[in-house]
């Protein structure tokens, strides 16, 4: 339907508040401004709901909360005679206001509904549906994106996002849903005086924080005063992460941990920082100060939902440097396994899971430790599956999980990445190997030694609108169609299209290019941001070697990608 014929209906539709008419008045005119927010409904795909807050069809507001809420009461409608759903929100703008939304939404279709009275992290709703014997769970979040965004995100009974078949049965129940009229609401005081709004309260939070302290792999050597010894700096960027952190390494027993004080507290701006990327140098600048004057061994850093975790340690200059997502899910993985084979619970069975995008180097480790490892499409959502298969069948024991856009989990109380039981690993991991006199990065130097020098880049580029949505697709279509024979002077292999469906995964629109020298790279257009992503990976003998190799390979293929963008 033509975007200002859309924008008109809702100006004159009395469902529609005079607040949001209001700003859609001011666009009045504007065809540009007109066509982006209506020219299509915001796309949930199977990770819901994402994009910038205001009012129109193509953008983050209540009523585009109530239709896919109402879509998704309607889906556990079908699925259970006596549906009940978690909630829990992030730090940014309004977040709280979505939450109540989909609350009373849920509980007009009488399903009773779970609220945290404040932001919590993503995590812990994993754990709160698994915990309440929930059938389902929604986070309001737009991760780490600039401030303007917000999202929403659908859980199933296991804890886990929602797989894509299940995500596809919800798409069909929003389109269903032809207007507003058809959105079912009760007010906050109805939904509580009928039961159906239930506030959740400080027990639920310590049974959260019970579970992560006891994925430690070495208590013992924490509370005897390895935990003490280490110095740790950690900052929540303004969001979810900072009293649960707190609470979880003081209970574990680091009590040297100093808080960035100017990034302590909840603030959806994010005031501080270009982007609350705990991926990127510059969100630890504060941190990085602090470090420095306090002396500290480690920093670790959460984005606004709590669920991606980053960490900077001293390198061999004796400079503060962020490990990427890569490097520290390596040296985790050598913790955990090399302390459990050491305890004799290393299990027959172990299954360590990765993503298609990340780097080989955990999984060669894995592997010399007896695990199996599994490879699975982009996003948490595949690994929490696997992991729901392994418990119903018994194959194997899932030790751990993780992907190179710093997302971890250990344990099985949750189905989601976790930035929290990530902190608590990588600052045990550092006690002690500090107790053996090493850094974490001596580690890590070590097991390039061992395993050959794994170096990683990912490379993106923004395309916003529906111009951006076309040249995304251009992009990939151009290498699909007409793929090299050769890149930076090495053979490509092997081209995997994934759109195809390859190895028993489900079908995603991704490519993958193998090359003769064990590198490779991946195109992928993300699923929850305006992006293309391009991956790329190699394997030297040193680092001076794989950093050059790396370099050209990025150069030449983002060369091509950026002559069709």
């Amino acid at each position: 339907m033509n975007p200002q014929v859309i924008y008109e209906a809702w100006l004159n539709d009395p469902n529609i508040d005079e607040h949001t008419k209001h700003e859609l008045q001011l666009i009045k005119g504007q065809i540009g401004e007109i066509e982006d927010r209506f020219y299509r409904d915001l796309e949930f795909g199977t990770g819901g709901l994402r994009g910038v807050m205001g009012a129109g069809t193509n953008r983050m507001n209540r009523y585009v909360i109530g239709k896919a809420t109402q879509g998704f009461a309607n889906f556990l409608l079908n699925e259970s005679s006596t549906p009940s759903v978690v909630i829990a929100h992030d730090s940014r703008m309004n977040s709280d206001v979505f939450s109540l939304e989909a609350a009373c939404v849920l509980a007009a279709n009488g399903i009773r509904t779970y609220l945290f009275r404040s932001l919590r992290p993503t995590p812990q709703l994993s754990f709160a549906v698994r915990d309440l014997k929930a059938t389902g769970g929604i986070v309001v979040t737009a991760s780490h994106n600039p401030p303007e965004y917000n999202g929403y995100k659908v859980y199933g009974a296991d804890g886990g996002q929602l797989i894509p078949h299940q995500a596809e049965q919800v798409i069909n129940q929003i389109r269903e849903i032809s207007s507003f009229d058809e959105v079912k609401r009760l007010t906050q005081a109805e939904a509580e005086d009928q039961g159906l709004l239930c506030w959740l309260h400080e027990e639920a939070d310590q049974r959260f924080v019970d579970a992560v302290v006891a994925q430690t792999v070495q208590p013992q050597m924490l509370k005897d005063g390895a935990g003490g010894e280490l110095g740790v700096v950690f900052t929540p960027l303004h969001g979810a992460g900072n009293l649960p952190i707190q609470q979880v390494l003081a209970q574990a027993g680091f009590s040297n941990v100093s808080i960035v004080a100017e990034q302590e507290q909840p603030d959806g701006m994010f005031p501080t920082v270009k982007s609350p990327n705990p991926e990127e140098q510059e969100a630890f600048t504060l941190a990085i100060k602090l470090a420095k004057e306090t002396g500290a061994d480690i920093i670790v850093g959460t984005d606004p939902d709590c669920d991606r975790m980053g960490a900077v340690v001293k390198n061999d200059q004796g400079e503060f440097v962020v490990l990427s997502g890569n490097q520290s899910g390596a040296l985790m993985v050598n913790y955990l396994l090399s302390n459990l084979k050491a305890q004799g619970n290393l299990p027959a069975n172990g299954a360590v899971i990765k993503t298609i995008v990340t780097s080989e180097m955990g999984a060669d480790i894995a592997a010399a430790f007896g695990c199996q490892v599994f490879s699975t499409l982009t996003g948490f959502k595949y690994i929490g599956e696997l992991m729901t298969q392994f418990e119903a069948s018994g194959s194997h024991e899932f030790l751990f999980g993780y992907e190179e856009s710093y997302g971890y989990l250990t344990g099985t109380y949750a189905r989601d990445k976790d930035a929290v039981v990530a902190a608590l690993l990588i600052c045990e991991a550092a006690a002690y190997y500090k107790s053996q006199g090493k850094t974490l990065y001596e580690v890590l130097l070590e097991l390039y030694a061992e395993y050959g020098t794994y170096l990683e880049k990912l490379e993106s580029r923004t395309l916003k609108g529906k111009n951006g949505v076309e040249q995304i697709g251009a992009i990939m279509n151009d290498w699909r169609v007409s793929p090299p024979e050769h890149i930076a002077g090495v053979a490509v292999t092997q081209v995997l299209d994934y759109a195809k469906g390859l190895e028993g995964l489900p079908v995603e629109n991704v490519l993958k290019f193998m090359l003769a020298d064990g590198s490779w790279f991946c195109l992928r257009p993300s699923g929850t941001e305006p992006k293309i992503k391009v991956y790329f990976a190699v394997r030297g003998t040193g680092v001076s070697e794989a950093s050059a190799a790396l370099k050209q390979l990025a150069e030449v293929v983002m060369a091509r990608v950026d002559s069709l963008d």
